[in-house]
């Protein structure tokens, strides 16, 4: 009964020091809770079901699921189905697309800023390893451009590899950086111990038959062993370590030396480090995850400038597609007139009202002008296909893969320019620029590791202490009675008054005398570790520090740069409203000198060839003023990325671009929606007057030469409509009366 009662009590006290132990690793440690659940969502989401938003700074806890720590997490397939959103806008087998529509369709669909929106949950993934007392892998910054087209009139450039706090390595043995900045000595510093509790035990059966050589031994001896260890480990963010060791075994032999079968020795040590000189404190200690929150940030503006840069292309893209099809309005009108005058030419060369040279030069100009339509028209197509490209995640689906691109808006030009000083632009460039924010962030990386760096210049002092006792018990080896074993030396008599057999002691006796101090084991010390020279943590040192100044001048020279974006931004819009209001003059030049270069030839002052030199260079100067507009629109585009003003002016939320779901439309400035296209009337060139020496005259039913010959086959059409003021329109040119 005494014995089912200590084994009870063995129990139960082991018990309580297993949940103790996980109990102080768990208060020890930040409390974690469990992830959300990523939600099912559909192969083609609505724009109300953003992406499953999960927090991969939190491990899994051990409760409710014990084992849920050792078992992998799983991360959702991508989504590379497109959004409903562009389904919306399919309509009659045609894409009708605003710019605010391509600008939300790219926030949902642009492969760029998916594939960016990535390295988000990547710098969460370095502050749950930071926490844990790892280094961390570092994440990369650097803007994904694998869209083509749309590129943009700026003199700036965006880093295309691992930006601060990046792993990308240089070349030529230099370091991890980019742009010739060196970031080797990133976290450089004294060992960080593991902040994670880790619980080791060991169990172990062992049965041995010794064959003895000893005359007074018996001949083979016989011992079970069982060996019953734990230990607990933990380092904590001010530099101390906790280690616990607990050991049991319990051993049984036949050997007549052995005083005592079974045998019970039990035993436990706490020992406490704490370092006085290098690696004390905090900061030394808790650098990584100082450095991985860092890094976190740097990831956020980072996927700032990736949408601010994706946006823009965006916008370029849709210029380069409204220009193209512009100008194909443009070649259209420009191939109507050519053959109108071939036409014209032919019925006045039937009359003999005009040479025979006179078709094969309208000929070669109508030639000429349907080679350039059919130009504009696969460069429209161009575009059509790199839009759709830019806003889709695929083209499988052939309704969109066919789809013709209508951009609803076409460009705006405001009557005057706002006036900002230029210093007031450069400084909000200098306050708002994601490429500052992400390099003053990487200066406080480097600021932590310097300190980091210098800390681990000094020898190695700790203090320790400790406090352990030990336990014996067990029974009387009957082997070892000299009753039993014919009194061999050593043995325990079973009468003798001076030496009485000891008594028994269960495992539960030999636990206790590890707290009654029995057999106590304390004590505390100094351990001192001096490095002679010290040349390698010198090295680091100082490497860490001229990384640092050398940020320090990147920095500078990035602030430089800006400034010099921001007045080229500047000059290039002042260029480009010249290019238009050149453009606009041109093109009214050359509507008045076409329609006076026709009231001669009808009145037979001028020649067909000078008429259709007029009409090509009316076509010219309408094919400069599309491409000047287009010009001027990616100006702006750049002076907005230029001052970092992208998302303001856009109305953008950045918040929508990180769940890939749109929730409010943007809404793009200098823009205006494009009215319905007017179909133009039929233009007629005036024929000229006959030479009154020639032998044939005009018909009875020919037309007069100021008069327009009304086409059977086409019913009355209303005029074109006038555009608006601020309205950018290319207008048909209108035939003499």
């Amino acid at each position: 009964m005494q014995l089912d009662s200590l084994t009870a009590a063995l129990r139960q006290t082991a018990a309580l020091f297993l949940a103790a132990t996980l109990t102080f690793g768990a208060w020890a440690q930040d409390s974690s809770t469990l992830p959300a659940a990523p939600s099912q969502t559909k192969t083609s989401a609505a724009p109300s079901q953003p992406e499953a938003v999960v927090d991969y700074t939190k491990g899994r806890a051990h409760f409710p699921n014990p084992i849920g720590p050792y078992v992998g997490r799983n991360v959702p397939p991508p989504k590379l189905a497109n959004t409903a959103r562009i389904d919306q806008l399919l309509r009659d087998g045609k894409l009708y697309l605003s710019m605010n529509d391509a600008v939300a369709l790219a926030l949902e669909n642009n492969l760029d800023i998916a594939i960016a929106r990535y390295n988000l949950n990547i710098a969460d993934t370095d502050i749950l390893r930071a926490n844990a007392g790892s280094s961390t892998r570092g994440v990369n910054t650097g803007i994904v451009q694998g869209t083509p087209g749309g590129t943009g009139t700026g003199i700036g450039s965006t880093a295309t590899g691992g930006g601060a706090g990046g792993t990308t390595s240089g070349s030529g043995g230099a370091g991890a950086g980019q742009s010739g900045i060196v970031t080797s000595t990133s976290g450089v510093g004294s060992a960080v111990s593991s902040f994670d509790p880790i619980l080791t035990g060991t169990i172990q059966f062992d049965r041995s038959r010794v064959q003895q050589a000893n005359s007074f031994a018996i001949p083979f001896t016989t011992s079970n062993t069982n060996t019953y260890d734990f230990g607990y480990q933990q380092g904590f963010h001010w530099g101390t370590n906790l280690s616990l060791g607990f050991n049991n075994t319990r051993g049984t032999t036949n050997s007549i030396f052995s005083g005592r079968s079974p045998l019970y020795n039990s035993n436990f040590r706490a020992t406490i480090n704490q370092p006085l000189l290098q690696g004390f404190g905090f900061l030394p200690n808790t650098r990584f995850i100082r450095i991985a929150k860092n890094n976190r940030e740097i990831s956020d503006v980072a996927f700032r400038l990736q949408v601010i840069t994706t946006v823009n292309q965006i916008q370029n893209i849709y210029w380069d597609l409204v220009n193209a099809y512009e100008d194909v309005k443009v070649k259209e009108r420009s191939l109507a007139l050519a053959d109108k005058t071939l036409s014209d030419n032919k019925k006045q060369v039937e009359i003999g009202t005009l040479a025979p040279i006179e078709i094969v030069r309208a000929q070669s100009e109508e030639s000429t002008r349907r080679q350039d339509l059919i130009t504009s028209q696969t460069t429209l197509e161009l575009q059509q296909l790199l839009m759709k490209n830019a806003l889709s995640r695929t083209l499988v689906d052939p309704l969109l893969a066919d789809a013709e691109v209508i951009p609803t808006d076409t460009m705006q030009v405001p009557d005057k320019e706002p006036v900002v000083p230029t210093q007031d632009l450069v400084s909000q460039a200098l306050s708002k620029r994601a490429e500052l924010a992400e390099a003053r962030i990487d200066l406080s990386n480097r600021e932590i590791t310097n300190k980091s760096a210098k800390n681990a210049l000094l020898p190695t002092l700790n203090a320790f202490a400790y406090y352990g006792g030990s336990g014996l018990g067990g029974s009387q080896n009957p082997a070892n009675l000299c009753v039993n074993n014919g009194n061999q030396i050593g043995c325990q008599p079973s009468d003798d008054p001076t030496r009485p057999i000891p008594p028994s002691v269960s495992y539960g006796g030999t636990f206790g005398q590890l707290f009654d101090s029995t057999a106590p084991d304390k004590g505390v010390g100094l351990q001192l570790n001096i490095p002679l020279r010290n040349r390698s943590a010198q090295a680091d040192q100082i490497r860490a520090l001229l990384e640092y100044r050398q940020a320090q001048m990147r920095l500078q020279q990035q602030e430089n740069q800006i400034r010099i974006e921001v007045r080229n931004a500047q000059f290039a819009l002042q260029q480009n409203r010249a290019r238009v209001e050149a453009a606009r003059a041109g093109v009214e030049l050359g509507r008045q000198s076409l329609d006076a270069e026709s009231k001669k030839y009808s009145l037979g002052a001028s020649t067909n060839t000078l008429v259709l030199q007029a009409q090509r260079d009316l076509a010219q100067s309408e094919s400069t003023l599309v491409t000047a507009l287009g010009s001027y629109e990616k100006s702006r585009v750049e002076l907005d990325r230029a001052i970092g003003a992208t998302l303001d002016r856009t109305g953008i939320d950045i918040a929508d671009a990180t769940l890939g779901t749109v929730r409010r439309l943007p809404n793009v400035p200098y823009v205006t929606p494009r009215p319905p296209d007017q179909p133009n009337p039929q233009m007629d060139l005036p024929k000229a007057q006959p030479d009154q020496s020639m032998p044939n005259q005009a018909m009875p039913n020919q037309a007069m030469p100021n008069q327009a010959q009304p086409n059977p086959a086409q019913p009355e059409q209303a005029p074109p409509v006038q555009p608006q003021p601020n309205q950018v329109e290319a207008q048909p040119v209108q035939p003499p009366k």
